[in-house]
């Protein structure tokens, strides 16, 4: 069993930076398409980023040109760089870690980690 445990999270003011890191207890961060989900408080959870085991990768609208995923897979972990922060962006972030085989599937979460954009 995977097991992913986000961090980095905190309260930040409009404009300000963040980086989340997402570290799985297993080599699959080059394997796996990892991503990152937000739900805020209200809503449903949404896809922000994911990163395919190739190497693309994909952003909502609300945050291209903002944030950025990225992959370090010696320390099986993935990173979401966020700059220039909203209050829309406050939520609660989740690691996602997704594989889909011919015959197997896997699908794995994080607990997840409160963004709060505030001043």
């Amino acid at each position: 069993q995977v097991q992913l445990v986000e961090s980095g999270g905190g309260l930040v003011q409009p404009g300000g930076s963040l980086r989340l890191s997402c570290a799985a207890s297993g080599s699959i961060v080059s394997i796996f398409r990892m991503a990152w989900y937000r739900q805020a408080p209200g809503k449903q959870r949404e896809l922000v980023t994911a990163i395919t085991s190739g190497g693309s990768t994909s952003y909502a609208d609300s945050v291209k040109g903002r944030f950025t995923i990225s992959r370090d897979n010696a320390k099986n972990t993935v990173y979401l760089q966020m700059n220039s922060l909203i209050p829309e962006d406050t939520a609660v972030y989740y690691c996602n870690a997704n594989y889909n085989g011919t015959f197997t599937r896997y699908d794995y979460w994080g607990r997840g980690t409160q963004v709060t954009v505030s001043s």
